[in-house]
């Protein structure tokens, strides 16, 4: 497959925006249902993106559908601002329109029309301008459709208070249905579409629909705006600029058309802005100023300028590859943001402070802290160990004893997070100090929740980190419950780790201090569930030197 870039651009671009009426007429008239919900994305202090999805009737269909697009202060009240648009046949007749002229800092609502059709009603908050006295975000990431049902989403949804959704990424994953978390999606009768690994555009929309069609995701979207970046299942896993860990060439065909592949369908199916002519489509770095309170900086750290993963060569490290991956970890010149990007970031952050803000907040796809593998042999007591490496599969039992060792030679519990990357790191970490911030730093891709205290390599604390555990995907606690307080207990830098749960956190800043409130569900299997909250940490502002303080 071949994707021109100036035409797929075309494409891209024309369903952003409002059309004129001439153009508008010129569209095909079809029954449609809006069965994949509406969603609003990247706002900003005059509007936001709206977007929504006409599925015509008539499978057959093939001409553009005519939408328009109504914003009201009350979802059944009269529009305050409205427009047309074209729900594209080229773009999956999925539609995107920005709305502005809007109120800071206000919620609205939202809605399409097709003729007689009406879409469900969403909702968004505008950003506010000046003073504000506090900012309340849901943080979330890794949902594998087959791996659970969205009740986070569902928790998130019934929110009283909700000014934004920060996507951390793996909104999809490219599994096919005997892929990662295959047992539990055959267990709930959530098996992905299409019924293979995914790897064309045609197949990256179909994946993209299915959990559209999600009612939970549907109300997540609904409850407020996402502010969105991919990690890496939105193409293939552990990918980096050049290629993924599950990318074979040989029978998959070439990685660029893949990757363009991916990139298309996300912007179509996503609520957020399209890419900028001239830039990479890769390049969905971006920021939002939430008053005179905090900026959020959100960053690409995958397909951008991402260097390879040091990997082992087989299934597990062997002794002999211990110290050619270390001196490779070592390499000064491996990226993970890229030298344009970190500039950018220490531009946006040094602005931030400058004007006052109290709070710079990095949206990043991976985890940042230093963190060693556990020894759970030592940590757990040798007979404990034996018993609970007894329980698991003999695959299971070759890795974790593998790891083991590796992580007592030190390396790394994960290559492919930041501590893949250490020089990358610290010139973020200068980055950083320079711009005269310790930002809170926001992390996904785990499957796990953290709290984590960040220190440069002259031990100088420069950043906390709060990481998302997943909303539906499964991670080394459905192995081995309770190894999270392992990794914590083996680490300085981190103060809390859950391997266990799924949920979401809830982040709450004001002037003074930021609380993160980590989230749970109680199951992902069945309904109803019950909601807790696990833990909650504060950091202080304008108290660089503070570590992040556990609250009851």
């Amino acid at each position: 497959m071949t994707i021109n870039r100036r035409d797929a651009l075309a494409l891209l671009g024309t369903g952003a925006a409002s059309l004129p009426m001439s153009a508008v007429k010129a569209a095909a008239v079809a029954d449609v249902r809006f069965v994949h919900g509406v969603a609003s994305g990247d706002p900003g202090a005059d509007g936001a993106i709206l977007w929504t999805r006409a599925t015509p009737s008539d499978p057959a269909h093939t001409g553009d559908i005519a939408l328009e697009w109504h914003v009201a202060d009350t979802a059944d009240g009269p529009s305050i601002r409205s427009g047309r648009i074209k729900a594209r046949a080229a773009r999956d007749f999925t539609a995107k329109v920005e709305a502005t002229g809007l109120q800071s800092g206000r919620d609205y609502h939202y809605w399409f029309t097709a003729g007689t059709s009406r879409s469900p009603a969403g909702r968004f908050r505008t950003l506010p301008k000046g003073r504000t006295a506090d900012v309340v975000i849901a943080a979330v990431s890794c949902q594998l459709y087959g791996g659970g049902l969205f009740n986070a989403y569902d928790a998130i949804a019934r929110l009283d208070r909700l000014d934004a959704v920060l996507h951390l990424g793996d909104y999809i994953y490219e599994y096919g249905p005997e892929g990662f978390g295959a047992d539990v999606a055959k267990k709930i009768g959530r098996i992905v579409e299409p019924a293979h690994e995914i790897l064309s555009l045609a197949d990256y929309r179909t994946r993209h629909a299915q959990v559209k069609r999600d009612a939970d995701m549907q109300a997540a979207h609904a409850r407020a705006a996402f502010i969105c970046v991919w990690d890496d299942h939105e193409v293939a896993n552990d990918d980096w600029m050049g290629g993924a860990e599950n990318h074979d060439p040989a029978t998959e065909g070439d990685w660029k058309a893949r990757k363009a592949a991916s990139m298309q369908a996300y912007f179509e199916w996503m609520p957020i802005r399209d890419p900028k002519p001239g830039q990479p489509w890769e390049a969905i770095n971006r920021s939002f100023d939430f008053g005179d309170l905090a900026t959020i900086v959100m960053v690409e750290t995958r397909l951008l300028a991402r260097s390879k993963q040091v990997a082992s060569k087989g299934a597990t490290i062997a002794p002999a590859e211990y110290a050619p991956m270390m001196a490779e970890r070592a390499q000064s010149d491996r990226e993970l943001l890229g030298p344009a990007q970190l500039g950018w970031v220490e531009r946006t952050m040094a602005g931030s402070v400058a004007t006052g803000k109290p709070w710079q907040v990095l949206g990043n796809q991976v985890v940042m802290a230093k963190v060693a593998g556990p020894d759970l042999e030592r940590q757990m007591g040798p007979e404990r160990f034996a018993a609970t490496m007894a329980k698991l599969p003999e695959m299971w039992r070759d890795r974790l004893a593998a790891g083991i060792a590796s992580y007592r030679a030190g390396l790394p519990f994960n290559f492919d997070s930041w501590d893949g990357y250490p020089p990358a790191r610290e010139r973020l970490y200068a980055a950083f100090r320079r711009a005269k911030s310790r930002p809170i730093v926001l992390s996904g891709d785990s499957h796990a929740a953290w709290a984590n205290d960040l220190h440069d390599d002259s031990g100088r604390l420069v950043a906390v980190e709060f990481g998302a555990t997943a909303i539906t995907s499964p991670s080394y606690g459905s192995l081995l419950p309770g190894i999270g307080a392992h990794i914590a207990d083996a680490n300085d830098e981190v103060r809390f780790c859950d391997q266990d749960r799924k949920g979401f956190i809830l982040l709450t800043l004001t002037p003074t201090e930021a609380i993160a409130d980590f989230r749970t569900v109680s199951t992902v299997l069945t309904k109803p569930f019950e909601q807790a909250s696990v833990k909650r940490f504060r950091a202080i502002a304008g108290k660089p030197e503070r570590p992040l303080e556990e609250i009851a």
